[in-house]
């Protein structure tokens, strides 16, 4: 079975703390894994606005946000300033790069891509992901290969930014394998590589997921007959739950689990594109995370047999 590790970066904080200490781990372990960095201002503060989406008081009792994201982060763009991530710690991301991972964008302003991409248009919107390139530019020396979008929200205006780019490959959606995403009747020819498994913020205080059961039902869910993409976050794995992140390292190992890197999977398909499905990509609910993201739809043009 074949696993590739994405890691969002959601937070000033999470970057400051959680990337070194995941990258340490990691890089101990000998595990790829391609980190994705929100490159702007950290506004967290102001995602208090998502309490009127379904689930959204449901997930933050049970996920203990404030534990894990801590106060000081929970009031930055609010009552505190939004401190900017890609200036106060870019030797943290290229120290990333030169330990010999793959790096790209998540967003350059995470709030304002995740509550509000469904409502800019699409000048904004290449304005947005222009902003995240060009600080990515200065940070690295060159231009992002990938990206993932920030709450898995994604639609043609955003596509349409990714096939301007250049990118290889995105990894913006829930699905179940590698396809070119169709979204209002336009296919687009960045590569996805969605996100397979469920996350542990989805599944964290839920009755029938203690703590210890999380890593070995992750670990369970893997299939052999296609990419597995986990999706952990610096914040959550590299800050509030290293332990259970631990525990599905050590239970993918014990099952023989080969690791990845995205980006080599990524041109080993490309390598024969005509053999990649073309997938509607629609907006629904996943169980564990509230509102809507960016799904896997039906081939609409399946690869040849």
């Amino acid at each position: 079975m074949r696993l590739a590790l994405k890691v969002d970066v959601d937070t000033d904080r999470g970057t400051r703390e959680g990337v070194p200490r995941l990258a340490a781990e990691l890089r101990a372990a000998g595990i790829p894994a391609c980190f994705l960095f929100s490159l702007g201002p950290d506004q967290t503060g102001r995602a208090i606005t998502r309490v009127f989406r379904p689930g959204f008081l449901a997930k933050v009792s049970r996920s203990s946000v404030v534990g894990i994201y801590g106060w000081r982060t929970l009031l930055n763009g609010t009552l505190l300033p939004a401190p900017h991530i890609g200036r106060r710690h870019a030797g943290v991301m290229r120290a990333v790069r030169d330990a010999g991972f793959e790096v790209g964008i998540h967003c350059h302003n995470h709030y304002r891509w995740q509550d509000h991409l469904a409502r800019m248009s699409a000048a904004e919107v290449a304005a947005e992901f222009g902003a995240a390139r060009a600080e990515f530019r200065r940070i690295f020396g060159l231009e992002a290969r990938t990206a993932g979008a920030a709450g898995w929200q994604s639609n043609a205006h955003s596509r349409a930014a990714y096939d301007a780019a250049g990118l290889l490959y995105a990894s913006d959606s829930r699905g179940t394998g590698p396809h070119f995403p169709r979204v209002d009747g336009k296919v687009f020819r960045t590569l996805e590589l969605p996100t397979t498994l469920p996350t542990f913020d989805e599944l964290m205080g839920r009755p029938e997921f203690p703590d210890a059961a999380i890593p070995g039902h992750c670990c369970a869910l893997l299939r052999p007959d296609r990419l597995n993409v986990f999706t952990l976050h610096a914040e959550i794995e590299g800050m509030g739950r290293p332990d259970l992140f631990r525990a599905f390292l050590d239970c993918c190992r014990a099952r023989g689990v080969e690791f990845v890197r995205l980006d080599e999977a990524a041109r080993a398909l490309l390598a024969a594109p005509e053999r990649i499905p073309v997938c509607d990509q629609l907006a629904a609910p996943v169980d564990g995370r509230s509102g809507v993201v960016a799904t896997q739809g039906p081939v609409v043009a399946p690869a040849p047999g």
